[in-house]
């Protein structure tokens, strides 16, 4: 026994970090526009160092792709309540197009090739990556009648045979097919696809890259010299704070002298100091006087305080009639610098009225926020901080979900961890949109939650696959091994174009996710999400999933039903 060998039997996690690492290396390696990419990656690698030997208990990778799945659902929650409308039964069909293909293309193979009842369902179970089928095909195989015991042991065999053969290229083939092969036949660029979508999704705005900010900071702060036209002439500090809504007057130097009572009176020459909004600010500089660059020596530390609306007194009221509630003897100006509802930014105007849980940031000195936070709700928590009682429950909850089963026409069907995990991230999610004083989970913290989940899932699929797949490959001949992989491709390009033409499912992103998800191809939604950086596969492959969870799971026991060819 080599010492690799040796090193992994004492501690098997060695071979899954060394599969990442290595997986995640080669997915860098770039040829023309091809870019492997980590998921396909660690796909690979998990495959060869699987040779060695490598016993994880299956437990772990079903937990690590419960986490990933949580973390994508509730990232996409929002967004996915928002996109159901009635293009839904579009993406719905393509998924029937998808698994009904899958079916027919198995059902032609063994007839061509004379493939028995239990090769034909194992080559349906590994070409379509949906191991439930392995169960619901065995089950009825068991059930046959007219044939010897031995025989039903051999085709049970050979569908966890076929399963073997053909997983791995089961596997891959949606990753590039999502990735590359479709993306480069249609000249998309995925990465610009997904901004695009985002951006329709959220009104507009664009979605920023890593390292990427927005040069144009939503505030600005302006200094003017008091004229004989201003204004301002005359006025208190506190009655020209009273009015205004997204900017305040934060300073007033006269001869040098900086002045901060409420009860200063604006004189002639004296310099104010206004921060706000910048479209806010802009729109007051005719009403103050000559613009002038700011004084060398002001130095303005101000605070941006996010407050959930729940005062009861200030609910169904305008920011106008907020800004005279809340604001009650203060030094300086406290304004309101955005507005957030559902996750959307609102425009901020003294007629926006305020609804229950929408988000109000203020900004001012800690001193005055102080005195006005109270007034208007509760403060948002740390962004940095995950809440784990309802991160939790959910995947409590998602677990639960994923323990219920039924039964259609006689064959069960159970929904899978996969899938309650998925239901439960969305539904929180969404909640978070709704009540942002619950389920706070940072976007570092699910980001990692997501990629890392899925990098030790993909890990274990393939150092589980690869030893009796390469066994069975060396058993079986290559016949088996391509028609795997005519089952894995024949419907992906049939379903994309009949979806793409026929049912209309335009948008690239879309697209792409209804092939995933209509594949129930867990990997190659991974891949996806990689290259669009974002969550908006998360719609056309959830609804596609979860069809065809179902449907596939059905095609064992009609392929043991219409295929009559038995072993020896």
């Amino acid at each position: 026994m080599s010492i690799a060998q040796q090193l992994i039997q004492s501690s098997p996690y060695i071979a899954l970090f060394i599969t990442l690492a290595l997986g995640y290396l080669i997915g860098k390696i770039t040829i023309g526009r091809f870019v492997l990419g980590g998921v396909a990656g660690t796909l690979l690698m998990g495959v060869v160092v699987g040779q060695l030997g490598v016993d994880i208990d299956p437990g772990v990778k079903s937990i690590f792709f419960a986490l990933f799945i949580y973390a994508v659902g509730f990232q996409g929650g929002p967004q996915f309540f928002g996109a159901l409308n009635r293009k839904t039964v579009n993406v719905i069909l393509s998924a029937v197009v998808m698994t009904s293909v899958g079916l027919f293309v198995v059902l032609g193979a063994a007839w061509m090739f004379d493939l028995d009842r239990g090769t034909a369902a194992g080559l349906a179970a590994g070409g379509l990556t949906q191991s439930a089928i392995i169960g619901t095909a065995g089950d009825a195989i068991g059930k046959l009648g007219g044939i010897t015991e031995e025989a039903k042991a051999l085709m049970q065999t050979n569908v966890a045979v076929g399963y073997a053969v053909t997983y791995i290229f089961g596997s891959l083939g949606p990753i590039l097919m999502v990735t590359w092969i479709i993306p480069t036949l249609m000249k998309w660029d995925i990465r610009k696809e997904a901004i695009e979508l985002a951006e329709g999704q959220n009104d507009g705005k664009t979605e920023l890259s890593d390292g990427e900010f927005n040069a144009i900071t939503a505030l600005d702060s302006r200094a003017y010299r008091i004229d004989s036209n201003s204004a301002l002439l005359h006025k208190t500090i506190a009655q020209a704070n009273d009015s205004l809504i997204d900017t305040a007057i934060e300073l007033v130097q006269r001869e040098g002298e900086a002045l901060a009572s409420n009860e200063v009176t604006f004189r002639e020459n004296d310099v104010v100091v206004v921060t706000g909004r910048r479209s806010a600010v802009k729109q007051q500089a005719s009403l103050l006087g000559e613009e002038i660059d700011i004084p060398s020596s002001v130095e303005l530390v101000e605070e941006n305080r996010q407050l959930i609306a729940t005062n009861s007194k200030l609910i169904g009221k305008t920011l106008g009639q907020i800004k005279q509630l809340a604001q009650k003897s203060l030094t300086r100006g406290v304004y309101i610098t955005d507005v957030n509802r559902g996750g959307t930014s609102l425009a901020v105007n003294a007629d926006l009225v305020i609804k229950k849980h929408d988000i109000v940031q203020i900004t001012g000195k800690a001193a005055d926020l102080n005195r006005v936070a109270n007034n208007i709700g509760q403060r948002l928590g740390s962004a940095y901080v995950t809440d784990f009682v309802l991160f939790g429950l959910g995947m409590v909850v998602g677990l639960l979900i994923g323990l219920i089963n039924f039964k259609i026409a006689g064959i069960p069907v159970t929904i899978g961890s996969g899938a309650g995990c998925l239901i439960s991230g969305l539904m929180v999610g969404w909640l978070r949109s709704k009540n942002p004083k619950v389920a706070s989970f940072p976007m570092g913290a699910s980001n990692f939650i997501r990629d890392f989940g899925l990098a030790v899932f993909v890990g274990i699929v393939g150092l589980q696959a690869g030893p009796q797949a390469i066994d069975a490959i060396r058993e079986h001949g290559l016949t088996l091994l391509m028609l795997g992989v005519g089952v894995t491709l024949i419907p992906q390009i049939v379903a994309f174009f009949f979806s793409y033409y026929v049912l209309r499912v335009r948008n690239p992103i879309e697209a792409l996710g209804a092939i995933a998800g209509g594949r129930s191809a867990n990997p190659a939604f991974a891949a996806l999400l990689e290259k669009a950086g974002n969550a908006t596969p998360v719609f056309s492959f959830t609804v596609t999933y979860a069809i065809a969870n179902v449907l596939l799971t059905l095609w064992g026991p009609i392929i043991i039903g219409i295929i009559t060819t038995n072993v020896g």
